[in-house]
């Protein structure tokens, strides 16, 4: 088997099996998890390769790599913090930009004589949605704060995982429920293809941060 990142032959097989165990052990983004796993396969197979051309068996060419390497046992767990950091960012990004999209968009409403038109109920809900919404993005940001560059060097804080996907879980549930008081008030407003509009956005953010969250919970657990 071969192809870009992959090592024909022996050395190379071993890699692929060796690179498969460790992508199902392990939960995050997936293009970070890739390029992981694939940095890893990568450099067992050359390892092996290394020891191969030294004129070791394979057998033991393989297994001094992997003493070398470590099993998948021992390197997932480093993997999987490397991970569950930048799922944390990715959760905390989704969340930092979609979270004022909803604010602003009830405020609009609310400050711009277009609330008016919405139900009483539908108004009154705006104020809690968007005040739960603010604490999340806020919280959000002192995340991205926390695990950006500057703050590499530091243990990434044991409860921030699961921190960060009460934050995007509280969020989604915001934008979820602002998605479904949009789309039933749009109808009884008198500007309802803006309402429709707004209540739409409102769904496309809530899945992208609802799933973000999830994946979060994931890592969390892992």
């Amino acid at each position: 088997m071969s192809g870009p990142g992959r090592r024909p032959g022996p050395a190379g097989t071993y890699a692929d099996e060796y690179a498969e165990v460790l992508a199902s052990a392990l939960r995050g983004p997936a293009r970070a998890r890739a390029r992981l796993v694939a940095e890893v396969r990568d450099g067992l197979a050359e390892t092996v390769a290394a020891y191969a051309a030294e004129g070791l068996p394979r057998d033991l060419a393989v297994r001094r790599a992997v003493r070398e390497f470590g099993t998948v046992a021992e390197v997932a767990p480093s993997c999987q913090r490397e991970l569950t950091v930048a799922q944390v960012r990715h959760t905390a990004r989704a969340v930092t930009l979609a979270t004022p999209l909803l604010t602003a968009c009830w405020y609009l409403f609310l400050a711009t004589g277009h609330g008016g038109q919405l139900p009483l109920a539908a108004r009154l809900l705006a104020f809690p949605l968007a005040g739960f919404a603010a604490v999340a993005a806020l919280l959000a940001a002192a995340v991205l704060a926390a695990t950006g560059p500057l703050a590499r060097r530091l243990p990434t804080p044991h409860r921030l995982p699961g921190a960060t996907a009460w934050a995007g879980t509280t969020a989604g549930v915001c934008l979820g429920v602002s998605a479904l008081t949009l789309a039933v008030s749009s109808p009884l407003s008198g500007n309802w293809p803006v309402v429709a509009l707004a209540g739409a956005l409102a769904a496309v953010l809530h899945t992208v941060v609802a799933s973000s969250a999830r994946a979060c919970r994931d890592c969390a657990r892992a």
